[in-house]
């Protein structure tokens, strides 16, 4: 649960407003949709939040 996942964050790091906590996605989720939607490296990921900014992410082949 979600209230469980913040509480054991929060043990191990300060937590502030506005602080985006990803949990990804199960396995496989992309493929229940059609076309197949994958992260693929080179991929960018932007999350936002109104009045306070963005976070963009882009993805890499591991090393």
């Amino acid at each position: 649960p979600v209230a469980e996942m913040i509480a054991r964050l929060s043990a191990v790091v300060t937590l502030w407003p506005g602080d985006l906590i990803f949990t990804g996605t199960p396995a496989g989720i992309g493929f229940a949709r059609e076309p197949h939607v994958l992260l693929r490296p080179g991929d960018t990921l932007v999350t936002s939040i109104e009045g306070i900014g963005a976070l963009t992410t882009r993805f890499r082949a591991r090393d």
